[in-house]
């Protein structure tokens, strides 16, 4: 028979834990180190301070990895503050939602359901055909996506112009050094003719 609850038999429904009181003298259980060890960085007052990631000293890894390519880095996109996204629908989801002749623009998108908000940037990509003239206005396009549209009758207008890629300069090679023997001789041809 479960206990009767009243004042006098009042308690909490989990046992509580007494606080570790620690530096109480030797024959407390926790004088004289208080559970720190003897000396070392952790034992000292403010230990517990340091900055995440610190290595107790010795150089961190994110300053042993290579500075290239960091997350602040513009050369990192499109990882990093820098980096860029585009939403992409495929041709199959405007065959499948829209009719033959509609103009499809980032806003009739948003109608359908296809595109969450105006925000993003939108990729047309050429997965699945398309049976339909469409007049598909779009942020970019991929080449397949582009061909197809084009084949069925429709137009294609990109809102922003891709970039052309850098190109990287080639590396001259120096040119070739005469051999020096041929030098020497030409030298003494030229030595005689002049004390004559």
């Amino acid at each position: 028979m479960p206990e009767e609850l009243n004042l006098s038999t009042l308690k909490p429904a989990q046992p509580r834990k007494k606080r570790k009181r620690v530096g109480r003298g030797l024959g407390s259980g926790k004088g004289r180190y208080s559970g720190r060890g003897i000396k070392g960085q952790k034992s000292r007052a403010g230990s517990n301070k340091m900055a995440p990631g610190f290595e107790g000293g010795q150089m961190p890894i994110d300053m042993r990895m290579p500075k290239l390519r960091g997350n602040t880095s513009a050369d990192a996109m499109p990882i990093g503050p820098f980096r860029t996204y585009s939403q992409p629908i495929n041709l199959r989801d405007l065959d499948r939602v829209f009719d033959a002749g509609d103009e499809v623009t980032i806003e009739t998108l948003v109608e359908k359901g296809l595109l969450k908000n105006t925000k993003t940037d939108v990729k047309i990509l050429g997965t699945g055909e398309l049976s339909k003239k469409l007049a598909v206005t779009a942020h970019s396009f991929s080449a397949s996506a582009r061909n197809k549209i084009e084949a069925a009758g429709g137009s294609v207008m990109a809102l922003k112009e891709p970039k052309p890629k850098k190109q990287r300069a080639a590396k001259t090679q120096p040119a070739a050094a005469e051999e020096p023997e041929a030098e020497v001789a030409a030298a003494e041809v030229e030595a005689p003719a002049e004390e004559s």
